[in-house]
């Protein structure tokens, strides 16, 4: 199979442009994380100037004791959040690099099916059995990427389901110990 210089054009120009959305969406992943990054931070430093506040206007030990237990729960609370959205992010940017992959994957899989049944079509007498041999690896190594790809998004959706149920029993622990602690003061 043989490329005219238009087609060639053509396949070059989606590269670039596959390039270019690429490159839009990694730049869109890391400016969401640096948003994250400065609402976390801004909120921290005033979060952080009203505990101080708050620490030096403590008057007995009990009132302290209190304070930090109170202190404690949110903290996790807030850390797990940011988990959560950062966790996010970086799945919301592979989804989108990962659709791409396959989509590019899925045409070069054409492209060589396509090469192999040219090949076929133009082969000496004789050689059809070699010819079936090659379509049939062709084939199998085809079958084998798509199971590797859906064992591989199975993978990941077991992944954050169990992300999710760590942040939700640690949420939960800290809560407990929050709790726990307030009694007790």
């Amino acid at each position: 199979m043989t490329y005219t210089p238009e087609q060639w054009l053509a396949a070059q120009k989606a590269q670039v442009e596959t390039l270019f959305g690429l490159t839009q969406t990694a730049f869109e992943g890391v400016e969401k994380l640096v948003e994250l990054n400065l609402q976390v931070t801004k909120t921290s430093l005033s979060e952080l100037a009203e505990t101080t506040k708050a620490a030096l206007s403590v008057k007995d030990p009990q009132e302290l004791l209190t304070l930090q237990a109170g202190l404690l729960q949110p903290s996790a609370e807030k850390a797990a959040a940011y988990s959560r959205h950062l966790y996010d992010i970086l799945a919301g940017t592979n989804a989108e690099f990962s659709k791409v992959a396959e989509a590019t994957l899925a045409d070069a899989q054409k492209t060589t099916l396509a090469l192999v049944d040219t090949a076929v079509k133009n082969a000496p007498a004789g050689t059809e059995s070699a010819a079936a041999l090659v379509r049939s690896a062709v084939s199998a190594a085809n079958n084998a990427f798509e199971s590797v790809q859906k064992a591989a998004k199975q993978a990941a959706e077991v992944a954050e389901a169990n992300f999710q149920a760590v942040t939700n029993t640690a949420v939960k622990a800290t809560q407990s110990t929050g709790r726990a602690k307030r009694t007790a003061a």
